[in-house]
């Protein structure tokens, strides 16, 4: 169910902008980035980061999204909910998978200007190089995608899962 099919919630906001229709090479670009990026990565721990870094920058359209592309690859609600507070909740995720999230947290909140020494490090004793250069890519790749969904306004409710496999 969408939101604007029940008459009680907010009404559904316009997008800005449809860029991918308005820059259609940018689009495709982004497309084949983003599938190299991902090659050879363990496709959990891509939706797992890209759920947590589309948390951290407020994207319900890629929210909207890698959750519903995470439950039909059979995920678990309860792995998706406690994403927002993995620190506290490490027990439901596995040390790759909580290297990853924090690496995740580097990369997308910059707030002290780097990447610091420590996460880096723990991503690098959990990844080989070719999957760590990859992650890395992922977690980049999915910020930028937020950044479209966020300065456009995508909106969230209309994906299927798998729609743009």
């Amino acid at each position: 169910m969408t939101t604007n099919e029940n008459t009680n919630y907010a009404p559904e906001h316009t997008p800005r902008l449809a860029w991918a229709k308005a820059a259609p090479e940018v689009y495709k670009a982004m497309i084949k980035l983003n599938a190299a990026a991902e090659q050879g990565l363990d496709p959990t721990i891509a939706e797992l980061v890209k759920i947590r870094a589309s948390q951290l920058n407020h994207c319900a359209l890629c929210l909207d999204m890698h959750t519903k592309d995470a439950l039909a690859a059979g995920e678990s609600v309860e792995r998706i909910i406690q994403l927002s507070a993995w620190e506290e909740s490490r027990h439901f995720y596995t040390e790759k998978e909580l290297a990853a999230l924090e690496l995740t947290e580097a990369i997308t909140v910059l707030t002290d200007g780097f990447v610091p020494d420590e996460a880096y490090e723990k991503a690098a004793k959990q990844f080989d190089e070719a999957e760590l250069a990859h992650l890395i890519a992922a977690i980049t790749v999915i910020n930028a995608w937020n950044r479209f969904g966020v300065t456009t306004r995508g909106v969230p409710g209309h994906y299927t899962a798998g729609m743009y496999k």
